[in-house]
């Protein structure tokens, strides 16, 4: 072979192995067609050769940053990200060159949680049929994560952004959806929504491994976990594969549906939920907004252990800060642990966020809850946040309970009075304790000038 034929081939097979082995990748949220968290410090990652150079170039600033690849062949860059806007470029330059194209700034919020949150709007849902042929939202982006366990952290997962349209609007959560279209409608500005969410897994399997190791209650709760056949039921095993990957983006916030799977150790479940929303603040480094949907009323196998979850839940909303409840038993379906109005679910969650957080709307978005008692003698006056307007459902019985010190429960009598509700009891001379709505398939009674429902209670601990 002559020694310009043995040239060719030396630089053949030299760029081959620059293309083929040292190219410049993405993580799976670093794509084309994504959202990023407007006025933020954003970061970009991803993998190459180690010591490799690599250049990141942003069409909304023109601005150039660089770096260099560590031993192990990780780099990453922070860039400022504008107000909302779009569509922009990213060029991402190493041994290799990438651009990203079609890229918003927006709002990027998490979906997560179990099957309520996983349902897609082809699903069987309440006007979903209908609202499929009108998806077609290009300033809202998708992002399905695929459903996947291990017993060890992931650094990247499976998915894509997409555009939302119909074809792919379909499959999607139908609650994320319908809480993406109402932001950007309220907002008019890009949308990012990330749909992480799998039927049948408890909290403790969104929750990192080193948490249950610091929190004894925490590991009695996953003892009282049974295996499923429909979902991990391991504690992190799936954060170590559906949240642990999405940790180096900047979002605006969570949105969470989930409780069902853990009416087998609902005693447990403000401990459990509280430290969840814990654990993803410190893996954020920052105390992410986080709004969630109380469980809906349904024919559980056991006595009281769906109403014991709606409890923990709202105990949760009172212990945590920065969080928000919407309560949804008027929609619920005691005969279908899957409510089909998950129009109204989304829509209410997103009026919480649009009030609580972007202070976009002023009016009444939350449900009447508990903020005390006042006793006098045999009769006792219950008051609420959110009672503006507070009514009963025209002819329907009372579903408030009181009992004395040993804790036994009578059914008593209930009346509104200056927004508070006065209830009394013949059989219990002597009230200490007072509950509402307690009982799997209990439906609220009670709203407010909203409409919306009254959350179930119970002033002694259960």
């Amino acid at each position: 072979m002559n020694s310009s034929l043995k040239l060719i081939l030396t630089c053949s097979l030299a760029l081959y192995f620059v293309s083929g082995w040292c190219n410049i990748t993405l993580p799976s949220l670093v794509s084309s067609d994504m959202v990023l968290q407007r006025n933020s410090e954003i970061r970009l990652w991803g993998w190459g050769e180690p010591l490799e150079k690599v250049e990141i170039r942003t069409s909304w600033n023109g601005q150039v940053i660089r770096t260099v690849t560590d031993s192990h062949a990780n780099w990453s860059i922070q860039v400022m990200t504008p107000e909302a806007g779009g569509p922009y470029e990213i060029k991402i330059s190493g041994y290799n060159q990438i651009l990203l194209k079609n890229v918003m700034i927006g709002e990027v919020w998490i979906c997560s949680g179990q099957s309520n949150m996983q349902w897609p709007l082809s699903g069987g849902v309440n006007r979903g049929e209908e609202e499929i042929p009108s998806a077609n939202l290009p300033d809202i982006r998708l992002f399905q994560v695929v459903r996947k366990s291990s017993e060890a952290e992931q650094i990247d997962l499976r998915g894509k952004w997409q555009v939302c349209r119909p074809e792919t609007a379909k499959d999607f959560s139908a609650v994320g959806y319908f809480f993406a279209k109402q932001l950007q409608e309220n907002l008019k500005i890009p949308v990012g929504i990330i749909n992480s969410s799998w039927g049948g897994t408890p909290a403790e399997a969104w929750i990192p491994a080193k948490y249950f190791i610091a929190k004894d209650s925490l590991h009695e709760a996953s003892e009282k976990l049974e295996p499923q056949p429909w979902g991990p039921q391991k504690p992190a095993f799936v954060y170590n594969t559906m949240i642990h990957p999405l940790r180096n983006i900047q979002i605006a916030g969570v949105i969470w549906y989930q409780g069902e799977a853990n009416v087998i150790n609902a005693n447990y479940y403000d401990h459990v939920f509280s430290q969840l929303i814990a654990s993803w603040r410190d893996i954020w480094k920052q105390e992410l907004p986080f709004y969630y949907v109380q469980i809906a009323p349904f024919a559980y196998g056991q006595p009281e252990e769906g109403v014991l979850v709606r409890e923990a839940q709202r105990r949760v909303l009172q212990q945590v800060r920065n969080t928000g409840m919407v309560v949804i038993s008027d929609i619920a379906d005691v005969e279908d642990i899957h409510p089909k109005e998950k129009l109204e679910v989304g829509n209410r969650l997103a009026r919480m966020v649009l009030k609580k957080h972007y202070k976009a709307l002023d009016e009444l978005v939350e449900s009447p809850m508990l903020s005390g008692i006042e006793i006098q003698k045999n009769k006792v006056y219950v008051e609420f946040d959110h009672c503006e307007g507070l009514y009963f459902e025209p002819n329907s019985e009372s579903l408030f309970e009181l009992a004395g010190a040993d804790g036994i429960f009578f059914h008593a009598r209930a009346r509104i009075r200056d927004e508070r509700v006065l209830v009394v009891s013949s059989e219990v001379k002597a009230p200490v304790y007072v509950r509402f709505a307690w009982g799997n398939t209990s439906l609220s009674n009670l709203f407010n000038a909203a409409g919306l429902p009254a959350s179930s209670f119970s002033t002694l601990r259960p």
